[in-house]
């Protein structure tokens, strides 16, 4: 059986007062409680006429518990009674969730009617039963090249998307998500932690108008909203995408975006507790809570889960406390780099650092792995050239390392590709294109069948024939 909690009615026992409100300090609210409510369990309280979640985080001592609001806590006073609702935080769950747009509670936020179920589950949940789980061994093909060829994504596994502002990571993500409502019939749930506003309405309509949204649920906890709701934006995310995988909607893509905004919104609850920062800064509480999320994205005998987590790097460096735990937990790396944008290489995937465990040959097969290794081999040639070829020219290397350099070049425009859900923008009608026809194109440019081309015949299309 499984270990998940069964999706449960919402309650019909009154709401108990549990005590009233002793002190605000911004999202941090401290309740002295009547009866002592355990870690985890919802509060509510009443605030210009609405109702307001707390989160029960801390116990001070035998009579007192320090909570996170998960709205903003204007209005409320010292005194303010607040009730317990006997539970953990909750989301209404329906079939009919596909199509909108959520806040962490799961209420509307795209102006439409609230989900009409009494079925509720709670977003901090415990990860399926280890006998529950499948292996997640093989390929979630994309359709862009350079995923496929170089670091494709394991269906059921976790991929980290790591970049800066402006290299394309929402448009990659929106096409993650056209590939698999259409090549695999799924479904995507997309968590925003931190959106800024105009990125979550730019995406809504974009979106809408790539006809993706009817296929996905779009969770967003928005960067002026307290530090809570931002920490669990994810969560409520990725209980939506348990519920739609154990409904049998298919293939499940989870997006989060960005996943350093939740190690950051951890940071910022652990500080408002009194927790004393560890390294860097960040919360002691680190390692356990990124695994809480991690963990739970798994494969069962229902369906799969595959995650695609943007991930901020801090100051570019990879050897950040956050990033590193993050990275013990991925499949597959995928690097966004600022210098193949500014070439106008798009995707701007860096060949050379990003990876996956799947790129090997008992998973991939001979031909995928030796294909994928020779290509990088020419990549990574042509970097270490670039400084003489800057300085001294072509003419000064030898014939061996000129048609390096010409096939490295011709194979690095090959693995541009327009998208779909950019093609009204573009001019450029996108194109999705099988790993085998990618594998026999980048064989034919490895054994000298296009060295004739020029580098312009190459970029932004699909297969070569």
């Amino acid at each position: 059986m499984s270990a998940l909690p069964e999706a449960t009615p919402t309650p019909t026992t009154p709401e108990r007062e549990a005590g009233h409100v002793l002190a605000v300090r911004g999202p941090i609210v401290d309740v002295r409680c009547t009866r002592l409510p355990p870690i985890g369990q919802a509060l509510h309280l009443r605030v210009d006429g609405e109702t307001a979640t707390l989160e029960v985080f801390q116990h001070l001592d035998d009579t007192r518990v320090r909570a996170i609001a998960l709205r903003p806590t204007i209005g409320v006073a010292r005194g303010d009674p607040v009730v317990d609702t006997g539970g953990p935080v909750t989301v209404p769950i329906d079939d009919a969730c596909l199509g909108r747009l959520l806040d962490v509670l799961g209420q509307p936020l795209d102006g439409g009617p609230a989900l009409d179920t009494q079925t509720l589950y709670p977003i901090l949940r415990p990860a399926p039963l280890l006998v529950d789980t499948m292996p997640a061994e093989s390929i979630l093909a994309t359709g862009i090249k350079v995923i496929d060829l170089l670091c494709p994504f394991v269906r059921g596994g976790k991929t980290g998307l790591f970049g800066g502002a402006g290299v394309g990571k929402t448009v990659l993500m929106m096409e993650f998500m056209h590939a698999v409502s259409t090549a695999y019939n799924g479904v995507s749930v997309f968590a925003g932690v931190g959106e800024r506003i105009r990125e979550g309405h730019e995406l809504w309509h974009e979106m809408k108008e790539s006809g993706v949204l009817p296929r996905a649920v779009l969770v967003f906890g928005q960067m002026d909203e307290s530090p809570g709701v931002r920490y669990h934006a994810g969560f409520t995310g990725l209980t939506y995408a348990e519920f739609l995988r154990d409904r049998g909607f298919g293939e499940v893509l989870f997006l989060m975006d960005n996943l350093f905004r939740f190690v950051q919104a951890g940071t910022e609850i652990s500080g408002l507790l009194g927790r004393m920062p560890a390294s860097v800064g960040y919360q002691p509480t680190l390692v356990t809570e990124v695994a809480s999320l991690q963990d739970r994205i798994l494969s069962t005998r229902a369906g799969a889960i595959t995650a695609v987590q943007a991930v901020f790097v801090p100051a570019d460096d990879m050897s950040d406390p956050a990033v590193t735990a993050i990275l013990g937990h991925l499949d597959s790396t995928v690097i966004l780099s600022r210098e193949q944008a500014s070439c106008g290489i798009y995707p701007a995937v860096d060949p050379l650092v990003s990876g996956s465990r799947l790129l090997d040959r008992r998973m991939v097969g001979e031909r995928h792995y030796h294909v994928a290794r020779a290509v990088r081999e020419y990549l990574a040639r042509y970097k270490e050239l670039e400084d003489i070829i800057a300085m001294l020219g072509m003419e000064e290397l030898s014939a061996d390392d000129r048609r390096i350099v010409n096939r490295a070049r011709l194979l690095q425009r090959y693995l541009t590709q327009p998208f779909q859900v950019v093609a009204d923008h573009t001019g450029i009608a996108g194109v999705t294109v099988p790993l085998e026809i990618t594998l026999a194109d980048c064989e034919r440019f490895l054994d000298g069948s296009y060295d004739q081309l020029t580098e312009d015949q190459c970029y932004m299309r699909g297969a070569m024939s």
